[in-house]
C-alpha cells in the first residue's frame, strides 16, 4: 500500500508541474496587456543657483520632438507578428524609440533591441538592448541610452529569449 501513495503523489506532482509549464509557455498567447504613453517632449533640465536663496532655474532639454527614421512591424508567421509603426524621436539631445498604436503578439520573456541588420536578424554584440517590452498593445517610448548614435542602427527587433525566435520587427527608413 504504501508504494502505491509515492507512486500517486509522484503522478499527482508531475500533473501539476506540467500544468503550470503548460500556463507559462501557453497563457502568453492569450493574455494581452495595454499600455498608453505620451508622446515624448524634451525633457527640461533644472540648474541650481550656486548662492544659498537665490531660485532654480528651468531650462528646456532644447527642440521640438521630431521624428527621424520610422518603420511599420512585420508578420513573422501565424505566433508571431506585430502590426502598428515605431518611430525614432530625437527630442533635443535624446532619442526616443516609440511604439506608436502597435499590437504585438505576446510571449514569454521577449525584449526590444536596435540592430544593425535588417530582416530581422540581430546579435547581441552589435545591437543595442533597450528593455523588456511594455505591453503587447498601445503606444510607449523607449529611451535610447544618452551619448548612442542612432545612425548604425537599422532596425528594431522583438525578440523572445525564453525560446530565442523572433517575434517581430521593423526596418528603419526616413520619417
Amino acid at each position: 500500500m504504501p508504494r502505491s501513495r509515492a507512486i500517486r503523489a509522484a503522478v499527482i506532482f508531475a500533473v501539476l508541474l506540467l500544468g503550470v509549464i503548460g500556463w507559462y509557455l501557453g497563457s502568453p498567447l492569450f493574455i494581452r496587456t495595454t499600455t498608453f504613453e505620451a508622446f515624448p517632449t524634451p525633457t527640461a533640465i533644472v540648474t541650481t543657483a550656486a548662492q544659498p536663496g537665490a531660485s532654480a532655474t528651468l531650462v528646456s532639454g532644447g527642440g521640438v520632438p521630431t521624428v527621424t527614421r520610422r518603420g511599420d512591424l512585420q508578420y513573422v508567421d501565424s505566433l508571431h507578428n506585430g502590426t502598428g509603426q515605431v518611430q525614432l524621436i530625437r527630442t533635443g539631445e535624446q532619442y526616443v524609440l516609440r511604439f506608436e498604436n502597435v499590437a504585438i503578439t505576446n510571449a514569454p520573456d521577449i525584449h526590444v533591441y536596435l540592430s544593425r541588420d535588417t530582416g530581422g536578424k540581430w546579435t547581441e554584440a552589435t545591437s543595442l538592448y533597450l528593455g523588456a517590452l511594455k505591453a503587447t498593445n498601445g503606444s510607449f517610448n523607449y529611451d535610447v541610452p544618452r551619448g548612442t548614435d542612432p545612425a548604425p542602427y537599422r532596425s528594431v527587433v522583438v525578440w523572445c529569449r525564453a525560446f530565442a525566435v523572433l517575434v517581430t520587427w521593423a526596418e528603419l527608413g526616413p520619417a
